[in-house]
């Protein structure tokens, strides 16, 4: 009886929590789109820049590198700066348009970290009213009634191999 009530809790709390999903992967891509406007702003300011001086952007990067200790500090800066806006760039293009199936799918997409955590700390979990809230909350109980079971089953093996022997 405890095991049932233990493995039912389980998939409330997997249901509770995947539930949440479609609504973090929204506030993510949101996010996301805000810090992917603020690099882009960034990156032609940059290549303005670099166009008035007649040089391209890997022009003047290394330009800059060879000027002087703070311009080479300043070079290695902008260069994690153009490579963060390409790869949240492509991130955002895979995300923007995809619904909730297919952000569960494309999970690598949410690799950064900076900005999962500032989703995350402004997360409110609410109920999930909409057919995908709900998909996630029952895939999230069958899941956490099958890892809850599992692990009440490991438990429970010990004990079972030794009643098979006393009797």
């Amino acid at each position: 009886m405890l095991g049932r009530a233990l493995t039912l809790a389980g998939g409330i709390a997997g249901a509770a929590g995947l539930s949440q999903f479609p609504e973090f992967s929204q506030q993510y891509v949101q996010r996301l789109g805000g810090a992917v406007d603020e690099l882009s702003r960034f990156v032609a300011e940059f290549d303005a820049d670099a166009a008035a001086l007649g040089l391209g952007r890997a022009a003047a990067l290394e330009d800059l590198a060879e000027g002087s200790a703070m311009g080479a500090k300043r070079a290695e800066t902008m260069g994690r700066v153009i490579v963060r806006h390409e790869r949240l760039s492509a991130d955002l293009r895979v995300l923007r348009d995809a619904g909730p199936f297919t952000r569960a799918y494309r999970m690598r997409s949410f690799a950064d970290p900076e900005i999962a955590g500032a989703a995350w700390e402004a997360f409110e979990p609410a109920l999930p009213l909409t057919p995908a809230g709900g998909i996630f909350a029952g895939t999230g109980f069958a899941a956490g009634m099958a890892v809850s079971g599992a692990f009440l089953a490991l438990l429970r093996a010990p004990f079972r191999r030794r009643r098979a022997r006393a009797a």
